[in-house]
């Protein structure tokens, strides 16, 4: 059941949102300030609406608005192939792609029941690709507040070790973004050559990157004073709000579904899980800079495993020829299509393994029928996949938990009570992507 006053705030609603606030107003009008905040705000990490009420400067009362990026993602996979669903989901929260793709796929994979099926190279391949992925959106994150906060350098700082992450995704899946990479029973092809050189190339250059990013802001004093106690929300707080990842971690607890669930063979893995105890948008900020040294631990495993497998003895699709889409693509010399040597090998099979092939891509597999919440951990929190079957060879219903629509809730409970400006530093903390909130 509902208390209080319901506010239902949509387009063309300024006067009724005034007259509401005059209402239940307890100072003369005249003494309350009553701005938008957004939605074309550089500072809203899209396009976010914040409805603030003001007394001097002080936030009084924060109502924040969003649905101006909805783009029916969910409702778009119900007419496409199971496999064709990940070209959707991918787009959704646009600096985490990799982990859009996986959290769809294990759902996928778990209604199918071909969990325990996967490649173990596949399983790598995702693992590596998601703490790149890690690395690349915490280096918006940390970019982004930086520059909110007036550090232009580090934005600059941020996006320069973002693109290496962006040329490595490019190199691997031939996109910067909306890779459509990870698929049902594998990933879309494996590690092209001179990848892996690329990538420990990477390794040998990015810690000292992190040290010059870190230089600049962790003792800064500018920088402290706008983060130090500022947009606190406790344990308790988190708890009740659902709110998940580094907001949740920077209360002290080490809650992090790659230990306390794992998946992908995370609990193969060495790594730590950092917390701070600070619950303010500083810890926030040392809790991305420490996940990245994380990942960066564990894409130097998942580099030393992949050496030490030889990609024609180790699929990286599942062999379940009825389900699996071929992931052994080779690109033509024109750089546009399929190599005539792989047209070839799937023309020179039998008649009914060309018709199986165009069905399969075509028509697409079919799931049993059924319903699977799969949950994994990005860069924003619990991103979770709720889908289900009705047997047919699309979904019936495809619902992604997505951190930051989740998170996005706290904004109102950090800013209140606080300075105006103080709401740029909550909202950065938070760090959503109002592509995963509208969806």
């Amino acid at each position: 059941m509902t208390e209080g006053r319901v506010y239902t705030v949509g387009g063309q609603d300024w006067d009724e949102v005034v007259a509401a606030a005059d209402e239940m107003g307890e100072q003369p009008s005249s003494e309350r300030l009553i701005v938008n905040m957004g939605p074309q705000h550089p500072s809203t990490h899209g396009v976010l609406r914040l409805i603030l009420t003001l007394d001097g400067e002080t936030v009084t009362e924060l109502r924040p608005v969003i649905g101006y990026l909805h783009t029916g993602i969910e409702k778009n996979m119900e007419f496409r192939t199971w496999t064709q669903g990940v070209t959707f989901c991918t787009r959704m929260d646009y600096l985490s792609p990799m982990f859009n793709e996986t959290a769809y796929c294990l759902a996928v994979e778990k209604l199918l029941g071909i969990t325990d099926q996967i490649p173990q190279r596949a399983s790598v391949i995702r693992v590596l690709m998601m703490e790149l992925n890690r690395i690349a959106s915490h280096m918006m994150a940390v970019g982004t507040f930086g520059m909110e906060l007036g550090a232009t350098t580090v934005f600059l700082y941020g996006l320069r070790e973002r693109e290496k992450v962006l040329d490595l995704f490019e190199l691997i899946s031939g996109l910067r973004m909306n890779h459509a990479y990870i698929r049902p029973g594998g990933v879309a092809q494996d590690l092209p050559s001179g990848a892996l050189e690329r990538l420990r190339e990477f390794l040998a250059v990015m810690p000292r990157q992190m040290s010059e990013l870190r230089a600049l802001l962790d003792a800064s004093p500018v920088y402290l004073a706008r983060t130090k106690d500022i947009a606190t929300l406790d344990l308790t707080g988190c708890m009740s709000l659902g709110v998940t990842g580094p907001v949740l971690r920077a209360t002290g607890l080490p809650w992090d579904l790659r230990k306390s669930q794992p998946y992908c063979g995370y609990e193969t893995y060495e790594f730590d899980v950092p917390t701070q105890d600070t619950a303010d948008a500083y810890g926030r900020y040392l809790i991305r800079m420490d996940e990245v040294d994380q990942s960066l631990r564990i894409i130097e495993q998942c580099v030393d495993r992949l050496s030490a497998t030889r990609p024609a003895n180790d699929p990286v699709m599942i062999a379940n020829a009825k389900i699996g889409w071929p992931a052994q693509l080779a690109v033509g010399t024109d750089g546009m299509g399929n190599s005539p040597d792989h047209i070839a090998h799937i023309m020179g099979q039998s008649m009914e393994a060309l018709i199986h092939h165009f069905k399969l891509v075509t028509e697409g597999f079919r799931v049993p029928e059924g319903q699977v919440y799969a949950a994994i951990e990005s860069p924003r929190g619990e991103l979770g996949c709720h889908v289900v079957s009705d047997g047919g060879t699309r979904p019936y219903r495809v619902h992604f938990r997505d951190p930051s629509f989740t998170n996005l809730q706290s904004v109102s409970v950090m800013s209140e009570g606080g300075l105006v400006a103080d709401v740029i530093a909550a909202v950065a903390s938070i760090d959503p992507v109002m592509g995963g909130v509208d969806r």
